[in-house]
This record gives C-alpha cells, structure tokens and sequence, in this order.
C-alpha cells in the first residue's frame, strides 16, 4: 500500500525529476528498460516491429528507441512506449518501485487527495528553438515520420502528441492528444471527436469566423502525454497538471504566431491555423480499440506556418492497435485511479481494488472487487464502474469481484465468473449508453453502445455457506515460500 514517501514523490537514486525526454531515455536505459533499435523503416516496420515486441512481451516491455531510420539524418529518432512498463510508468511519476500494478493505481490515488497543479514558468530561450523552419521552409517530411499499419489513410506524424489551443473566452490553455495525419509538407489532418475539449475550442473559433491557432508537440516529457491522454476537467490546464505530478513547474516558451505555450524543453513542435474552409480526407486509422473503427471523413485542416526542433530530434510515437499496444498500460492505470477515486465519490463502501484491462483498451473491460456489506452492494458497484465519467464513456463490459480476487489478474477474474456468477441472475444489460466513434460495435450515425453489468461475487444471501476456496491458507503460502522460495528462481 502507499506511504508519506510514495505519496509525495521519490525518484530512486536521483534527487529531483528527470530534465527533460532525453534525461528520462538516460534514467530508462539504466534500468535496463530500454531496447535500441537501428535501421527499422519508417514505411511499416517501425510499427510491425513494435508490434511484435510488445505482442511478446505483454506484461513488463521496453521503451523501443529507433534510430538510423532509412532515409534521415542518423540522430532523427522515434521512441515508443515510454510508459508501458510498472516500473517505468512509476518512475515517470515519481513513485517508488511498486510490487504490482495495483501499487501505482493506489499511490496515485492517495497523491490525488491532495494534489494540486503547478503553473507553468515562461522563459525566453530552450533547447526547442535551436532550430526554426518558417512559412515555405517548412517541410514535415524532413522528419522519419510513420506509416504506421498497412490500411492507414497516411502517415501519422501525431500519435503520443500534445496538440495545443488556448480558449477564445478565458485564459484557458487545453492540452490534448489526438491523431494527426500529414497531407503534404505544411499541411495536416487532425481528428477529435465530438464533445472532446479541443474540438469545443476549435468549434469556438469557427463560429467567430475564424481559423483556430494551434501548436502540436510531437517529442516531449512522457508527463505530459499521460496528462494529455486523460481525463483533466474543463478549464484545467494539463501543462500545469502535469507539472504538479513533477512537484515542479515546466518551462515554456511563447510561440512565434499565437504566443502558445510550448515546451522549452521538447524536442519538436510545429503551429498553425485550423481552417474551416479547407477540407481534405482523413484517416483511416488503426486505433486503440484494436481496429480501424472511424471512417474516412472530410475534416479541416492545419496549415502549419513553423517548426521548432532540437538538434537530432526525437518523436513520441504511440501505436494504437489490437492490444496489448504501446501505451495501454499507462491508459489502465491511470484510468483504474479515476473510476476508483469516482465510484468511492459517489458513495460505494468497501471498495478493494478497480482495474481497467489493457486487453480492453483500458476503457472496455473494467473490473471492481468489494468487500460485500450489505444486499444489493455487488450490484450498485457493478451500476456505478459503468455509469460515472471515467467509466461512462466507450465501456462495454464492468465486473464485479469479491475482495479475495485480484481485479488486475484475470486468471482471479474470469475464475470468479466461470464460478461465482449465474449468467440468468447475475448478469444485467443497460442499454443506450455513451458510444464514440471508435467503437467498432457502432453503426454509422448511432452514438449509442450497451454495458453488460456482472455481478461475480458470491451470492450475499449465502455466501457464508458458499464452498471454500481450494488454496493454501495464508499462513501455508508464507511458511512455503520462506523454504521453498529457489524453486522458483
């Protein structure tokens, strides 16, 4: 469980959060967490062989590296999976080394009572302006960016991106990532789905008339994509939530056309306008569903006007595909503390553990285990895993445990429901509940999904008298282990 230490930030033998991406890559590599990876082509291969590596080693992968990439500059890299690993991702957050994923979903928990952002701090110069391409210099395919699964409308230059825009009615700096597709070499295809914060900022802009400014990183500290990539409420800037992770501001600087704040310290960030007027098709595109789920559509474009880059830069590429994928750790853990943090808010006791499976998405597939108090308990935690925000949008299945089974191990999952749940009584449908355009179960038009609510606890009426479990006691397992333990060296 969490301690003071855990709670309030540790990093190992270093006395303060990594630099910057490439002081993180440093700290990775001594951990022995990172793989490098020489002459992989960015038309394909960098995706399939990052694919294959994390296809064989699902639970603890490295971080992959690539360099020397066919047709670039050797020093222009492309890293994937920054924080697809426990130990990585408790590193990235400053939190000591965990036991099991359960670990991390607890300690940020506990940081998250009282958590606070920390503002970003403006300075006037950083590694990110030691190169600047402007207005007809500007050329994207000067970098290795992917194509990155075979039925890809393109190639994909933002993936693990921080796709950046200031609110026209506040001081308000949103942060977000979503996929960004190259048309040519100043010209882009973004995608947000409806109701996401950037698309309501864009959609502010357009009803004034006007093309909406944007600056999109595209290398830069692993904190801020896992800010980027979640839940942060309206109004919050995820810079400055990320910031408050590291218990220490990041250093920004003003971009040239719009004055947005962009990372002093990344590695490549380019700007531009959204303009409504100019439509071009985007996508498809492998997501992280596990399929290519959103049709092709006409969307507006960016037209980019400078790139800011350091010297031999290095793009943050996440893969999305059918799990596990590059980044679907990081989206369970994260994902697993929130909807904990929300069902506890909204009055359920006795809640043990909460885990968003990877193999789900980390959004499609979410486990509760509870200590059952009372008639009706396994039922209301089921109800409220699928029915508060963080597992409202895109769910699909939410399952109910008893405390004894480890909701992040499915081995402990699926054996509660081969035995503990009567598929007649234990299992409810709610119906027209919140879908998304990347649920690959949605037809055309229909924004509409339906959950399948479990109940594979005990049944509460008897489950005094319900069978023992076939295991050693506690106490055996401890003695055992303490003698026995080299047999499992």
């Amino acid at each position: 469980m969490a301690d003071a230490t855990a709670k309030k930030g540790t990093y190992k033998e270093y006395d303060t959060p990594h630099h910057d991406l490439r002081d993180w890559i440093d700290r990775v590599d001594a951990m022995g967490e990172l793989t490098k990876i020489e002459g992989a082509d960015w038309n394909l291969e960098i995706g399939a062989v990052a694919e294959m590596i994390y296809n064989h080693v699902p639970d603890n992968p490295p971080a992959l590296l690539f360099d020397n990439i066919p047709g670039y500059e050797p020093g222009f890299r492309i890293i994937s999976g920054m924080t697809n690993s426990i130990n990585r991702l408790a590193m990235t957050l400053g939190f000591p080394e965990p036991s099991g994923a359960m670990d991390v979903v607890q300690w940020y928990r506990d940081r998250m009572k009282d958590f606070s952002s920390i503002p970003s701090r403006f300075v006037n110069t950083g590694p990110i302006l030691e190169n600047i391409d402007r207005d007809e210099d500007v050329d994207l395919l000067k970098f290795p960016v992917p194509f990155l699964h075979e039925l890809d409308g393109g190639r994909y230059i933002g993936t693990g991106d921080l796709v950046i825009m200031a609110d026209p009615d506040s001081d308000w700096v949103n942060v977000g990532t979503y996929r960004i597709m190259v048309h040519d070499k100043n010209t882009c295809g973004l995608w947000m789905s409806p109701g996401k914060h950037g698309r309501q900022i864009r959609d502010k802009y357009f009803k004034l008339g006007k093309p909406c400014p944007v600056a999109i990183s595209i290398g830069h500290d692993p904190l801020m994509f896992l800010a980027a990539g979640n839940e942060v409420l309206y109004g919050v800037s995820e810079f400055g939530y990320a910031a408050g992770h590291r218990g220490a501001p990041f250093d920004m600087i003003k971009s040239e056309l719009h004055g947005l704040p962009i990372p002093a310290y990344g590695e490549i960030v380019i700007e531009g306008e959204i303009v409504q007027e100019d439509m071009r098709p985007e996508g498809p595109f492998g997501e992280w569903t596990g399929y290519y789920a959103s049709s092709v559509r006409e969307d507006p474009v960016i037209k980019i006007r400078r790139v800011y880059y350091r010297n031999k830069p290095i793009i943050t590429m996440a893969r999305p595909g059918r799990p596990p994928s590059d980044y679907t750790l990081s989206k369970s853990v994260i994902k697993s503390a929130l909807l904990w943090d929300q069902v506890e808010a909204a009055g359920l006791p006795g809640v043990q553990g909460v885990w968003c499976h990877q193999n789900g998405g980390g959004r499609l597939f979410n486990v509760i285990s509870i200590k059952q108090a009372y008639p009706g308990h396994s039922r209301q935690a089921a109800q409220l895993c699928c029915s508060v925000h963080a597992g409202n949008y895109l769910g699909r299945w939410s399952i109910a445990v008893d405390e004894d089974i480890d909701p992040s191990n499915l081995w402990d999952v699926t054996w509660a429901m081969a035995t503990r749940c009567d598929p007649v009584d234990d299992i409810d449908i709610t119906r027209r509940a919140w879908s998304g355009a990347l649920d690959p179960m949605k037809r055309a038009g229909d924004n509409f999904n339906s959950r399948a609510l479990v109940d594979a606890c005990r049944p509460y009426e008897w489950k005094d008298e319900f069978p023992p479990v076939a295991e050693s006691s506690p106490e055996l397992k401890a003695k055992t282990l303490q003698k026995w333990k080299h047999l499992l060296d």
